[in-house]
């Protein structure tokens, strides 16, 4: 496991060169997948992200009070994210049009992290933790980086910094927050069940072996408390959001039907405005009938858009 996680030893300088060009690439993609809004390009910088590595060296090096990996991992881990982000500024400064949740799926699919997304982050720290201790499922980790998408949010967090638009940058970062902390947390416990905290510590004394564990353990807990608070008023904020939607569909659907139109869409933009789209022949039907209806079933018409676009029909 020390091979597989820690940057030591005599192949250090390559271990560290590979890391950095890894990061990179994967860093380049990953920008160039979620400015083109392609889920192929951007599952592709998952699989060769080598961030993953730090994190567990991180989580490794705590379990075994290892003060010196402890403090070189998570150097590397603090780089690598400062560099992603970096590479999606530059890459934002280069496009015409800013890449912001409005007009790109990859980012609005990660700038409300909830807490599903903090489960899903610690089952998939599991088996990575696991299959760092059993190599006969080591076949996992595929699967495992992309599950986990850490390069993704952190491109996110550099093309909305970009943008200005700062609240959906610190969304992104507390979904990669949250993945972190999931690995870490995950992987103490995973390596607690092994035994693996009685195998080659590194403090010079018990003393100070605990003393570093203990403060490892408690720095990742007091980041699980911290993200815990965000991801849950995230997770009542899309609730909310979810069920006035569904509200508002229900009453525009009657309200469509009865005027001879059809609802093609309903959806929340970043602002919480609720964009509902009708289609349908001419004349126009009476909006205000819709905002009554909406007001009789106690929803507020303030945030909800109505877009009308007639249809001809010609027939010979």
């Amino acid at each position: 496991m020390r091979e597989t996680v820690f940057f030591d030893g005599e192949r250090l300088r390559e271990r560290v060169s590979r890391f950095w060009i890894l990061l990179v690439l994967a860093s380049v993609i990953a920008a160039a997948g979620v400015a083109s809004d392609s889920t192929a390009t951007v599952i592709g910088a998952m699989i060769i992200a080598p961030l993953m590595v730090p994190i567990q060296g991180t989580m490794l090096a705590t379990v075994l009070g290892d003060p010196k990996n402890l403090s070189r991992s998570m150097g590397l881990m603090l780089a690598g994210a400062a560099a992603a982000v970096g590479i999606a500024v530059l890459v934002g400064l280069l496009l015409p049009v800013d890449v912001v949740a409005q007009n790109n799926s990859q980012v609005a699919a990660r700038v409300h992290p909830r807490l599903i997304d903090l489960l899903a982050a610690l089952g998939t720290g599991v088996v990575g933790s696991i299959a760092l201790v059993r190599r006969d499922i080591a076949d996992a980790l595929p699967g495992v980086a992309i599950a986990i998408s850490l390069v993704p949010p952190l491109s996110v967090v550099g093309f909305t910094l970009e943008a200005g638009a700062l609240l959906q940058s610190l969304g992104a970062l507390l979904l990669f927050l949250t993945n972190v902390a999931a690995i870490l947390g995950t992987g103490i416990v995973v390596m607690a069940l092994y035994g693996v905290n009685r195998l080659g510590e590194t403090a010079p004394t018990p003393r100070a072996r605990r003393a570093h564990r203990r403060n490892g353990i408690l720095v990742t807990a007091a980041m699980a408390v911290t993200i815990l608070v965000p991801l849950t008023l995230s997770s009542v904020n899309v609730s909310r959001s979810s069920a006035f939607e569904a509200s508002v569909q229900a009453v525009a659907e009657r309200w469509a039907t009865d005027a001879g139109w059809m609802l093609t869409g309903i959806t929340t933009a970043a602002d919480n405005t609720v964009i509902v789209s009708l289609q349908g022949a001419l004349p126009l039907p009476d909006t205000t009938l819709l905002e009554e209806r909406l007001r009789a079933a106690e929803l507020d018409p303030n945030p909800v858009r109505i877009v009308l676009t007639p249809t001809y029909t010609v027939d010979y």
